[in-house]
């Protein structure tokens, strides 16, 4: 298929338009026009770009692109070397950030629930990026701290008591602990997201409510896989997701 129609096959079902964000969503490095096979990843780095070249990929699917606001806009360092990878192979990058963390089946946050078992009730917060909802069946905190491990495939950090018991959930895939105050306020149990500062130990104990940091990678890995699935259902193309080891 050609390139600006694999650009909007994704853009119809993200709908990118719909999002303030942090970078731009979309098509980000242009490569060949004609697209025959992916590859799928969660973050642009150069270990992934090495994987598109070795597979013959024409294309980069991906939640973590590049051009961050507030970053340096001059293409030098690990930049440079990314974006001639690219260039020079004819690879175009696509990556979707906050509209992958969102969407309500295929997002970062839907796919985690089903991962995890979790029966969502609704979305909130900043653009609709908390989702909160229940357990199938409550357990205590240390409990659900080794599901999420288990599951994951990536030993997750407990903040808080480990046998509070644990019935209603709150999370929000990735580097999301900025959340927590919200997620106390919709009166759950928990807390779940990809990274952890400081304070939130204090808030976990302070409210009796835990505070579980299960990894950006390990939480943001199912989104672009859902996204490709899709992707490669509708187009008749050829998708392919590398997972790439990250202990963030």
């Amino acid at each position: 298929m050609q390139l600006r129609e694999l650009v909007a096959s994704i853009d119809g079902i993200l709908e990118p338009w719909r999002f303030k964000d942090y970078a731009p969503n979309g098509l980000q490095v242009e490569g060949r026009a004609e697209v025959r096979k992916v590859v799928a990843g969660v973050t642009a780095s150069q270990a992934l770009i090495d994987e598109a070249v070795a597979r013959q990929a024409d294309a980069i699917l991906v939640h973590h692109g590049y051009f961050w606001k507030g970053e340096d806009a001059c293409l030098t360092g690990i930049k440079r070397r990314r974006v001639k990878s690219l260039l020079e192979h004819g690879i175009s990058l696509l990556a979707y950030h906050l509209p992958l963390d969102a969407h309500p089946e295929l997002g970062n946050n839907a796919t985690l629930a089903r991962r995890l078992g979790w029966v969502a009730s609704g979305q909130t917060g900043e653009q609709g990026l908390l989702w909160h909802g229940s357990l199938p069946a409550p357990q205590d905190a240390g409990q659900l701290r080794k599901h999420i491990s288990d599951r994951l495939g990536r030993e997750a950090l407990l903040l808080g008591r480990e046998g509070k018991p644990v019935s209603r959930v709150a999370w929000c895939s990735g580097g999301a602990q900025g959340f927590f105050a919200e997620a106390i306020g919709l009166g759950v149990d928990a807390f779940i997201t990809g990274e952890v500062s400081e304070q939130n130990y204090h808030m976990a104990l302070e409210c009796d409510v835990a505070f579980i940091a299960a990894g950006h990678h390990a939480t943001e890995r199912y989104g672009v896989q859902a996204l490709g699935a899709e992707v490669a259902n509708i187009n008749g193309i050829n998708v392919e997701f590398v997972d790439l080891a990250n202990p963030v």
